[in-house]
């Protein structure tokens, strides 16, 4: 016999207390308003657990009681796996897991709980001198669970990997409410299946993070950071050639972006000055991190040298720390800048690094090919093959006439991602957005494999009911 809203609050009340438990649909806005605004379902209830404890609690009684459950951390995803789906589901918001554990920087990891937020842990390492090398656009309220859970990437993959990369361990409740204690500092661990990585990525539909051990790195005693003029994508890809030959692991971040989102970030006043040098088709945002007591100067002469043989046309070398904060706030205002001037049809993709330019020409082509006067805006990490393939509506077109048109500009850029060997979606996960495209793109034996994971550890469906495999 299933349950009604009123029964599920009140059952809830009894196992974290009524202050823990949002039943009004009026006070329940933070959680349910995604960023994109493209889902609009409402909820039972929210319930904010304060113990790894009550998180138990809450999910052995909803297995028991055929009640769905979404995992929740900063409500900052951009697929709607953090949202529900048919309006039956209980969001767990994870918020109040807000602690610091541990921090060990000499042995360079930190444990921290789920809902601690990303610049929390920022901060919490840089305290005890280490770093935790993991930078994306939401991290004031991105927060650790769900960060792990989408698998995030960000402007640092290039040197350290993603979110999977960096986790060494989790702990997890299972969709019965067991606990899952994967918590290790352990770099090797040759023992049978690696759990953890099952959960990191999952999106929350076989198990509840509720904290992780994350890996820690010296802070670098200095960067060197450079907004760099560039013919095309080509010339950019060279120029990561060879500044990654020189630098090696020390080139953290090689960001690349078209003129166009420059004039928009100018026009709409989000940018005080063009960080550039001056207007080029497209450019390079570049930076190296120096370690304690390692060689400076190595952006500067890489960029002399490619100036010198023609594969740029010029640089910005950032000289003070407002210069590289301008020059990063350019790129992470890349995307944001784009709904200020009307609708625009995104994409996260990725391609193998040496398919960019191919994936940047023919998807434009494509795409002006559907839509005459469509302005694309592809930007993103050249350096891990993630693209943006971001693109505005033409001037002068309704918004709501052109979103109406995207299906057939998503099949163009997925046929191409697809037969450069690339991904449908590269960090922002599957959620409730892509579940169609992962069925019609993916492995049929891996789906397969997928969903016998998923059967096994949630055979009743509780955790986070539709999303990723449908």
């Amino acid at each position: 016999m299933s349950l009604n809203a009123p029964q599920i609050i009140e059952a809830l009340a009894g196992l974290v207390g009524p202050g823990a438990v949002i039943g009004d649909p009026a006070r329940m806005g933070a959680f349910l308003n995604e960023p994109r605004k493209r889902f609009h379902q409402g909820a039972v209830a929210v319930v904010q657990p304060d113990s790894v404890e009550e998180v138990q609690a809450v999910a052995r009684w909803a297995n028991d009681n055929g009640v769905k459950l979404i995992p929740q951390g900063g409500n900052t995803g951009l697929v709607g796996a953090q949202v529900p789906l048919y309006g039956s589901e209980v969001i767990v918001s994870l918020t109040r897991l807000n602690r610091v554990r541990s921090v060990n920087a000499d042995a360079g990891n930190m444990t921290v709980e789920a809902g601690l937020t990303l610049e929390e842990a920022h901060r919490a390492a840089e305290a005890e001198g280490a770093m935790l090398p993991l930078w994306i656009a939401s991290q004031g309220s991105a927060r650790i669970g769900g960060v792990l859970s989408s698998n995030a990437g960000g402007i640092q993959v290039l040197a350290y990997g993603n979110a999977r990369e960096l986790c060494l361990g989790v702990e997890a409740v299972l969709a019965d409410g067991r606990l899952y204690r994967g918590l290790n500092a352990l770099k090797k661990d040759n023992t049978g299946y690696d759990l953890k990585d099952l959960l990191v990525g999952a999106e929350g539909t076989l198990g509840i993070i509720t904290a992780a051990t994350l890996k820690l790195f010296p802070l670098p005693e200095a960067h060197e950071t450079a907004f760099i003029s560039l013919a095309s994508p080509t010339q950019a890809l060279e120029l990561f050639y060879r500044l990654r030959q020189r630098a090696g692991s020390q080139l953290t971040a090689f960001e690349l972006m078209p003129r166009f989102g420059i004039d928009l970030q100018l026009k709409h006043g989000m940018i005080a000055r063009d960080p550039s040098a001056g207007p080029s088709p497209w450019y390079a945002l570049a930076e190296i991190s120096v370690p304690r007591g390692g060689a400076h100067g190595v952006l500067q002469a890489g960029l002399e040298a490619a100036l010198a043989d023609g594969t740029i046309t010029d640089a910005v070398v950032a000289e003070s720390l407002d210069d590289r904060n301008l020059m990063w706030a350019t790129r992470e205002q890349m995307s944001d800048v784009q709904s200020r001037e009307g609708a625009s049809i995104k994409h996260d993709v990725s391609v193998p690094i040496a398919a960019v330019p191919q994936l940047i020409a023919e998807g434009s082509a494509a795409v002006e090919r559907l839509v005459p006067g469509i302005r694309p805006c592809p930007f993103g990490h050249l350096g891990d093959g993630n693209i943006h393939f971001n693109l505005s509506q033409p001037v002068g077109v309704d918004g709501k006439a052109f979103m109406a048109g995207a299906e057939p500009v998503h099949e163009a850029i997925y046929e191409i991602v697809t037969r450069l060997g690339g991904s449908i979606s590269a960090e922002h996960g599957i959620g409730q957005l892509k579940t169609g495209l992962l069925k019609s793109h993916k492995d049929p034996v891996a789906l397969e494999m997928m969903r016998a994971i998923k059967q096994a550890l949630d055979p009743n469906g509780t955790l986070n009911p539709g999303k990723v495999l449908g």
